[in-house]
This record gives C-alpha cells, sequence and structure tokens, in this order.
C-alpha cells in the first residue's frame, strides 16, 4: 500500500481512513479501504469546495439585500450544521468563522426591518383613520350616485395597507365598516323612496296626459292655452316617473300640447291675414292721434282723443306681431290727453288752493313761534338750545318755501 498523502487540513492513514484537522483536533470523516488514498483526499478536498461555495453565495446575497433577515438567519443555521459534520477537507473553522462574521449585518439588517415596519404601521395607521374619517363624511352625506364607488375605492386602499395591532386595526376597522354599513342602509332607504315616488309620479302623469289629450282638439285658444299651463306645472310638480317609462310619458304629454298648439297657430295664423286689413285702418287712425302731440289745448284734444278711441276700437284686431307696437303708440297718446288735463285740473282745483293756503299759514305760525322761541334762548345764553331751535326753523321755512310754489300752481 502506499504511503498515506496529508495536508495542511487532514490526511488518510494506512487502513485508509481520512481525517479533518479543527481547532477541537482531528475527526473522522469517512473510510476509503483498498483505494487510491490520493482519490480519496481530492473526494473530500471537493466537498469543502463545495461548502465554501455556497457561504460565498451566502454573503453575496444577504449583501445584496436578496435576503430577509430570518431567512438569512436560517441558511446560517443550516450552512453552520453542515460546515460542523461535514465530511469534507479544508479549513473548515474558517468556514465557520466567515458565517459568525455575517451575524452583526443580519442583526443590523433585521433592525432596519423593523424600523420600517414601525414607520410603514404608524403610516397604515394614518391612512387608516383617513380613510374611516372619509368613510364617515360619505355616510352622512347624500351622494347616493358617487358615494358607493368611493366606499368601494376606500376599502380596496384599506386592503393594501398593512395591518396594525390588533385592538387599533378592530377600533379603525368598527369605524370604516360602520360608516359603509350606515351608508349602504340610507342609501338603500333612499333609492326605495324614489321608487315609490317615481311610482307615484307615473300615475300622476298617466292622468295629466289623459287631459292633455282631452283638450288636444279644442278650439278654445285662450282658455285652453291655460289649462296647458296649468298641466305643465303638474307636470314638473309630479317629479320623475320610473326611467323605462318617462320618455314615453313625456312624448305623449308633448304631442298633445303640440296637437293644441300647431292649431292654434294656424287659426292665428288666418286671423292675422283677416286682421291686416284692420291693422291699415289703425295706421290711419295713428297718424292722425299722432298730430294732437304736443298738446297744447287740452279741451280740444280730450274732445278729439274720445272720437279717435271710439274709431280705434271699431276698427279691431291687428296681427299678433304688430299688437305691441301699436298698443305703444296709441297709449301714448291717450297718457298725453290724460296728463294735460289733470295737470290743468290742478291747476283750478279750489279746494285744493285752499289747503295749500291753509298749510302756508299754519307753517308761517309755527316759524314765528320758533323764532320767539330763539330769541327767549338767546336772551338766557342757552346757546345749544338756540342751536336746535334754528335747524328746526329752516327745516319749516323749507316746508314753507314747498307749499308757496305749489299754491303758485293754483293761481
Amino acid at each position: 500500500m502506499s504511503s498515506a498523502p496529508t495536508n495542511t487540513w487532514g490526511r488518510v492513514d494506512d487502513e485508509g481512513n481520512v481525517y479533518v484537522r479543527t481547532a477541537d483536533g482531528e475527526r473522522l470523516i469517512g473510510q476509503w479501504p483498498g483505494g487510491d488514498p490520493a482519490e480519496a483526499m481530492s473526494l473530500y478536498v471537493r466537498r469543502f469546495e463545495g461548502l465554501e461555495v455556497e457561504v460565498d453565495l451566502l454573503e453575496k446575497r444577504l449583501e445584496g439585500g436578496a435576503l430577509s433577515p430570518d431567512d438569512a438567519g436560517k441558511a446560517v443555521t443550516k450552512a453552520r450544521a453542515q460546515i460542523t459534520d461535514a465530511q469534507a477537507l479544508g479549513d473548515l473553522d474558517s468556514l465557520l468563522k466567515r458565517l459568525d462574521a455575517l451575524q452583526p449585518a443580519i442583526d443590523k439588517h433585521r433592525e432596519q426591518r423593523k424600523v420600517e415596519r414601525a414607520a410603514k404601521v404608524a403610516e397604515a395607521q394614518t391612512e387608516k383613520a383617513r380613510i374611516s374619517e372619509a368613510a364617515e363624511k360619505i355616510a352622512a352625506g347624500t351622494d347616493w350616485k358617487a358615494g358607493a364607488d368611493k366606499l368601494r375605492a376606500l376599502l380596496d386602499e384599506w386592503k393594501a395597507l398593512p395591518r396594525l395591532s390588533k385592538s387599533a386595526d378592530d377600533e379603525l376597522w368598527h369605524r370604516f365598516s360602520t360608516a359603509r354599513t350606515a351608508y349602504t342602509r340610507r342609501r338603500k332607504t333612499h333609492f326605495g323612496e324614489q321608487s315609490t315616488l317615481r311610482d307615484a309620479a307615473k300615475v300622476v302623469k298617466e292622468k295629466l296626459i289623459v287631459e292633455a289629450e282631452s283638450l288636444s282638439t279644442s278650439t278654445e285658444w285662450g282658455p285652453t292655452a291655460g289649462k296647458y299651463r296649468d298641466l305643465m306645472t303638474e307636470w314638473k310638480k309630479a317629479g320623475s316617473a320610473p326611467r323605462n317609462v318617462e320618455d314615453k310619458l313625456w312624448k305623449r304629454f308633448r304631442n298633445a300640447q303640440d296637437a293644441f298648439f300647431n292649431a292654434r297657430d294656424e287659426a292665428n295664423s288666418l286671423l292675422d291675414a283677416e286682421y291686416e286689413v284692420n291693422a291699415e285702418k289703425k295706421l290711419v287712425i295713428l297718424a292722425e292721434a299722432e298730430k294732437l302731440l304736443p298738446i297744447t289745448n287740452p279741451d280740444a284734444a280730450r274732445k278729439a282723443w274720445l272720437d279717435i278711441a271710439d274709431r280705434w276700437e271699431e276698427a279691431g284686431k291687428v296681427p299678433r306681431a304688430k299688437i305691441g307696437d301699436f298698443e305703444a303708440r296709441i297709449r301714448k297718446i291717450e297718457e298725453a290727453v290724460r296728463d294735460a288735463n289733470e295737470v290743468k285740473w290742478k291747476k283750478t282745483d279750489p279746494e285744493k288752493s285752499a289747503r295749500a293756503d291753509d298749510m302756508i299759514g299754519k307753517l308761517q305760525r309755527a316759524i314765528d313761534e320758533v323764532a320767539a322761541k330763539i330769541a327767549a334762548a338767546e336772551a338766557k345764553g342757552d346757546a345749544k338750545k338756540a342751536k336746535d331751535l334754528k335747524a328746526d326753523k329752516s327745516s319749516k321755512e323749507a316746508f314753507l318755501d314747498m307749499a308757496k310754489k305749489a299754491q303758485a300752481d293754483y293761481s
């Protein structure tokens, strides 16, 4: 048998036993009876190299942040067990030291994770409080259309956040869940009430349609148009019917109105053609009436106006498009005649003239009394009272001037 080969970290003895040297001494790691000791040595060295590669990889993964602290700790424990009892030939102690050197990094990483986790939890608590508050605002409102979508979006936000401590998470979830439940109940009640109201509106509108259709052939244009306005007011007050029938109901109601108003417009068009003759007559009367302006002789103007007014009424109606202009022009003349006669009456009204004289007398006596009081106050040296009395006297004198001017109108 050839002599047993050796290396720095182990040996193979003459009986084929393979030993590895560690800080604790030699340890039997295998046997190679009858075989080439060099091959045995090579096999166990390769096994060591495999362990060395695993330690290298573990160091790189931890340095690169590919492992969580817990996973790194498990990997180190597993590698340590493999190296401690390894049937491999090499510096096993150095591998164990390298594993020991990883522990501070793992601890540091674990502490960082702890800090990050605490920050995320604090942020999550703030966000969940915000979500709960937002849900409560929605629950207290009446946004029945968008509110449900907003609550679903808030729920998705909640699910994406990490859990808090059980008590904190339960408290906030209770607020959020309670708000969602309250909103859902109120929303359901609202739409239930809306459904009832829509059904009631449908009944009302069907009755209005029956009445509108019964009026559609009427030729009493004025009264019937008024009734249609009343029906429209009732239609709006009734509210909306269910969506699947609202448009159909409105179409029937509108068709009934259109039938009446189209017939009325057609009839009015025929009347307008007849009224054009009347318009020509009234234009002649207007030209005559406008010659009265400006009025210089109220009596003559009043006499002429009475004749013009009679002929104006006898001329009959004019087309609708001309009514406004014609009425404005004739009213202007009527008002001018009336105003001229009123001015004349005021100037000759003896009762008003007498009242004006009486007022002037009363004001003059009041002024004289105040003047006497002013003199008395000044004699006593009461400047303040004298000042107040003078102000009162000035006011009465102003009224006296106005009364004299009014009296002049009756003279």
